[in-house]
């Protein structure tokens, strides 16, 4: 008997569990679709999606739904590799990019070949995201990397993987169809917050790489997208509970997004300070950067197998960055995805914006509070961010920070850097900016970098 997409909406709307059947025949009619043929409408899809914004999936059903949607396409086959595929994923922050550290660290640190212990090599396939709203996104990021090529189908990336250990590619139409036709009216219907869609939207994509181990870093706190520590705890919870039910090895760490990570938001300017990091250059406004990036890489040595415990993976990541391997094993994923890594040789130089301005500190005292996410949109005027797809992002737009929640600061002390491909850009981020930049008289009270940490074990019965 052939499933209807009305029947589908209605047993959803009315609180019904869906049959895997009915989901499985859904997802398939959304990409079977063609110009002439259309076996569901985008006002079905539409009213499908707010019936599951409205009334929820239970674990079986999440779990389904991503599935179908995950093999609505091609896939990695990873396995083919006969190595230990593993990724991290972020839900999104300002100034966030430890995939630009952690995917070197990891190739570093398993690339080649089993162990003399019989533990297999390493390979993290990546795909990556665009910046969006107040979030950065990767794939611009290493898109200012003259020729980097981004784009590559999955028997390509097999191929970078066998030859670095670690590849860094985006969504091609051909990974997770259904994911880009429910996304983009997802963002049409206000249903992008539902955290069953956001679970099934992310693990479809991560899942389609073949992962045996999956690390995601949940963003609490002002600048994260989701709005409250509960939410972001309950995705959480999705995502581990739907990545174990596919097989995959799956912790989430819960981590705090009051201010950008780093020293630089941006896209050019993100990715010269990962190149100081691997360099050897650790500047002080980097230091929670590379500690988040330490801990997340530790987790993902730990899940692999190459350290007994999520701190000795950290240790051992920072070993390995320390050691220059990193940069080493980066310098090969950026030939090898035809980028031009001569770029690297002097990225200050690589950075040109026409206009910059500097704010400075108003008075003595504390750098107390910012709402992160007005950071971030101030990031996005100056040009380096997207209102919505499609829109073009300036290179070399963005932000350094000179100060840290809870830094000591002196009156007309520089606060905030903006830089600008175009100086009328500059006046509109400079307003949000001093609007919520705090200076107080007593340091704040600050949450730590790992806020709690989710796996199988800890799931709610």
């Amino acid at each position: 008997m052939s499933i209807h997409p009305i029947d589908v909406i209605l047993h959803k709307r009315d609180g019904l569990a869906l049959t895997d059947a009915e989901i499985r025949a859904f997802i398939l009619a959304i990409v079977k679709r063609t110009p002439t043929r259309q076996l569901v409408t985008d006002a079905q899809i539409a009213a499908f999606l707010m019936a599951v914004f409205l009334r929820g999936l239970d674990a079986r059903e999440l779990a389904t739904l991503t599935e179908a949607m995950r093999f609505s396409g091609e896939v990695a086959y990873t396995e083919a590799l006969n190595t230990f595929a593993i990724d991290k994923h972020s839900t999104g922050g300002v100034g966030d990019k430890t995939s630009l550290l952690i995917a070197p660290i990891l190739a570093a640190a398993g690339l080649a070949h089993p162990t003399s212990d019989g533990v297999p090599g390493i390979v993290v396939p990546m795909i990556s995201g665009r910046s969006l709203g107040h979030t950065g996104g990767t794939l611009d990021k290493l898109e200012t990397i003259p020729g980097f090529n981004t784009q590559l189908s999955f028997p390509e990336m097999r191929d970078v993987l066998k030859q670095c250990g670690a590849a860094l590619i985006g969504q091609t139409p051909t990974i997770v169809p259904a994911d880009r036709i429910l996304y983009a009216l997802r963002d049409h219907t206000g249903t992008v917050e539902s955290p069953f869609l956001i679970t099934a939207s992310i693990m479809s994509k991560k899942l389609a790489e073949g992962l045996n181990a999956l690390v995601l870093d949940v963003k609490v706190g002002s600048g994260a997208f989701m709005p409250t520590y509960e939410k972001s705890k309950l995705l959480a919870e999705l995502m581990v509970e739907t990545g174990e039910a596919s097989g995959t090895r799956t912790a989430a760490l819960l981590t705090t997004m009051d201010e950008p990570l780093g020293r630089f938001s941006g896209n050019w300017v993100e990715v010269w300070e990962c190149i100081d990091i691997m360099r050897g250059t650790r500047h002080p406004m980097s230091a929670d950067l590379i500690g988040l990036s330490n801990i997340l890489s530790g987790w993902m040595l730990h899940l692999a197998g190459r350290a007994a415990t999520p701190e000795e993976g950290a240790k051992l990541s920072d070993e390995i960055l320390r050691s220059g391997a990193a940069y080493d094993a980066w310098l090969k994923i950026v030939e090898a995805q035809n980028g031009d890594t001569t770029v690297f040789e002097d990225p200050a130089a690589h950075h040109k914006p026409t206009a910059t301005r500097t704010l400075t500190s108003p008075t003595s005292g504390y750098l107390s509070a910012m709402d992160c996410k007005q950071v971030g949109w101030a990031v996005q005027r100056l040009g380096a961010g997207r209102a919505k797809p499609g829109d073009p992002v300036s290179a070399h737009a963005g932000i350094e920070m000179h100060a840290k929640l809870g830094d000591k600061l002196e009156a007309n002390q520089p606060l905030v850097t903006l830089f600008s491909e175009d100086p009328e850009l500059l006046n509109e981020p400079e307003a949000m900016l001093r609007e919520t930049l705090q200076i107080a008289p007593a340091p704040p009270k600050l949450q730590p970098l790992i806020r709690e940490v989710i796996t199988k074990v800890h799931l709610p019965r």
